[in-house]
């Protein structure tokens, strides 16, 4: 959304520019009525070929309407309402003509036109002599510019606060989705009973390391389930295939509950409550012990933002309680989590699974930890964005240019992961990071330095981004992505999602089921 905004303000901009140099150049130089060449030629003699084009007709009628509408702002400013009027009332006539001619679908004539353009040119003449010159007109503009860009900082910072404030939400059809199925749990003796029983049949599957392991870490029942139907409906031989599930105690009744009741066609699906890993505490994990801090709780959990345009929407980004949780953080534990496993693919739950998934476990990763799609195309996703390159410690340590990469879709080496440590190396930077001086948003810049040196970069069809936030990916690059990330703040469980992109995610929601029906979900 504030790309959106930008992008307007920046053409509003452009677009006072280019009218100031027209009209700069214009008023230089503008014909009279007298001097109007376009309506004493006369067709066959040669002189004007261009002015007498059909093509040419639009172009000089748009010409004119930018001058008026100029001429007519500076006009009303005059208090010359009179001239703003007649300005605005060719204005208005050229754009129907124009209108009119596409609707039809036949080119503008001359006949047509003539009167428009002489009558434009005969009041942009008169504007002329009333010695609105291009002086006057530039610090008009300039006046115009500087109260478009006030505009323009006002929406995108309106922008960024609802749009943040409408992401982080949660909407109405998901908290009653977890209600229902959390009373549902409670109330149903033999579901639970079901549940345990299945658990204890996958329990073979758990550990064993020639199946092919997913890991979703999500307090989000629809979006995982997403994850896992899709991933399995793409699957050649989904009787391999185990998904590791852990969420959050309020959550875990109803994803318990969710997974029971619908068909997975027989997958292994473990479900476990990240506060069930007693070992997970302040003593050991540094952003638990900053959790205990008072000016991080102050930093994360108030208001109290100073500043306003660009500040304002830079503190509503990083102060996100969300970064600080555990389920967000759990992925730099998952051998420790899974001791038993060699490799597994971790997946966000706002990923969908389009193609087949098990040629990622037999991939060679060159003796690296981690294989991720990067994401370096564009100068703003290399280190130097995430990460303050200001800092001794960082520019000492890492290469600013170097590629950044994407979580979301992961494939781990859990043996060469636990041969460099690199739970270790997240601990360090991350207490190192105790003051938010070396980066201030999310998990991915710990995970950059965390997997500095340890990363394969994989094709990018794996991993296609941007769903969340990128309104210009084409569908060829979607269709041909084995997993497809709505990574940003539209995700496709919002409203604020993009129409066009949702259908991709909404394929593997069954909106006959009865739980979304009772919760309004179409």
């Amino acid at each position: 959304m504030e790309e959106v905004v930008s992008k307007s303000f920046m053409c509003c901009v452009a677009g006072l520019v280019f009218v100031g140099g027209f009209v700069f150049v214009g008023l230089q130089w503008h014909p009279s009525p007298s001097h109007y060449v376009p309506g004493r030629v006369t067709a066959g003699d040669g002189s004007n070929d261009d002015a007498l084009s059909l093509d040419s007709l639009p172009r000089q009628l748009g010409d004119q309407m930018t001058l008026c509408k100029s001429y007519a702002v500076i006009a009303k400013e005059n208090n010359n309402l009179q001239l703003a009027w007649h300005l605005s009332a060719q204005i208005r006539a050229a754009q129907q003509l124009l209108s009119l001619a596409a609707t039809r679908g036949t080119p503008v004539v001359w006949e047509e036109a003539e009167p428009i353009m002489r009558e434009m040119s005969a009041l942009i003449f008169q504007a002329k002599e009333l010695h609105y010159d291009s002086a006057t007109m530039l610090m008009k503009l300039k006046a115009e510019m500087q109260a478009l860009e006030e505009m323009a900082n006002t929406a995108a910072t309106q922008s960024a606060t609802f749009g943040q404030l409408a992401a982080e939400a949660i909407p109405k059809s998901l908290h009653c989705l977890s209600l229902r199925l959390v009373t549902k749990w409670a109330t149903d003796e033999k579901l639970r009973n079901k549940v345990q029983v299945m658990q204890n049949s996958f329990a073979p599957k758990l550990t064993n390391s020639s199946l092919y392991h997913f890991c979703v870490f999500s307090d989000n029942v629809l979006g995982a389930s997403v994850v896992i139907n899709s991933t399995i409906m793409n699957a050649n031989d989904p009787e391999l295939l185990v998904f590791h599930v852990v969420t959050d105690a309020v959550n875990l009744g109803a994803m318990q509950t969710w997974f029971a009741l619908n068909d997975f066609k027989g997958v292994a699906i473990e479900i476990r409550n990240v506060e069930s890993f007693t070992w997970l505490n302040a003593t050991y994990v540094p952003v638990l012990k900053q959790l205990q801090d008072a000016d991080t709780k102050s930093y994360y959990f108030k208001s109290n933002s100073q500043g306003g345009g660009e500040a304002q929407k830079t503190a509503l980004k990083f102060r996100n309680p969300k970064y600080l949780s555990m389920l967000n953080h759990l992925r730099f534990y998952i051998p420790e989590v899974y001791s038993k496993l060699d490799k597994v693919v971790f997946l966000d739950d706002d990923v969908v699974v389009q193609r087949d998934l098990s040629d990622l476990f037999s991939l060679d990763l060159h003796g690296n930890v981690n294989g991720a799609v990067e994401t370096c195309l564009e100068s703003f996703h290399r280190f130097h964005k995430y990460l303050n390159f200001s800092h001794p410690k960082i520019k000492s340590s890492f290469d600013p240019e170097a590629c950044g990469w994407a979580f979301g879709m992961n494939v781990f080496d859990l043996v060469k992961w636990r041969e460099n440590n690199v739970t270790a190396r997240y601990h360090y930077w991350q207490e190192q990071n105790v003051d938010r001086t070396l980066w201030k948003l999310g998990t991915l810049p710990a995970g950059l330095l965390a997997f500095y040196g340890l990363t394969e970069p994989l094709d990018r069809r794996w991993h296609i981004l941007g769903l969340g936030y990128d309104a210009n990916i084409d569908a060829e690059s979607i269709d041909s992505g084995a997993v497809v990330h709505y990574n940003g703040n539209m995700k496709p469980w919002l409203k604020l999602a993009m129409s066009r992109y949702k259908p991709v995610w909404e394929r593997y929601v069954d909106y006959q089921n009865s739980y979304l029906q009772q919760c309004n979900f179409h």
